[in-house]
């Protein structure tokens, strides 16, 4: 099971999640993944480094390249680990489904209250 701590911290700044978007399209080099950002290339470089050590991305030796890709493995976990909490979450979902459909369509009139 991958820190869910530092999985999660990584997950939580939306650059890092376009650079996952991106990655789940295929891999990627820093100056492909930096092109879309108004941000420099050492900034990539920064949230690159914190995605890898969150094991979300591994980096892939390619002559003097270096491009980046997902790693499946780790965001199935995470999502393993969500899917406990969806279930509980659905059927919470459902009560109050079941709680709302007991409810009159209209709403009460408010005509001729101050």
């Amino acid at each position: 099971m991958p820190d869910l701590d530092q999985s999660f911290a990584a997950l939580a700044d939306p650059t890092r999640r376009a650079i996952l978007s991106r990655l789940s399209q295929g891999e990627a080099t820093v100056q492909d993944l930096a092109r879309p950002f108004a941000i420099s290339q050492p900034a990539i470089s920064r949230h690159l480094k914190v995605l890898e050590d969150a094991g979300l991305i591994e980096t892939r030796i390619q002559g003097t390249a270096r491009p980046r890709r997902l790693k499946p493995d780790t965001m199935a976990q995470l999502w393993d680990w969500l899917g406990q909490y969806r279930a509980l979450w659905e059927t919470q979902f459902q009560r109050l489904d079941a709680v709302l459909d007991t409810l009159p369509d209209d709403p009460p009139s408010t005509e001729g209250k101050p």
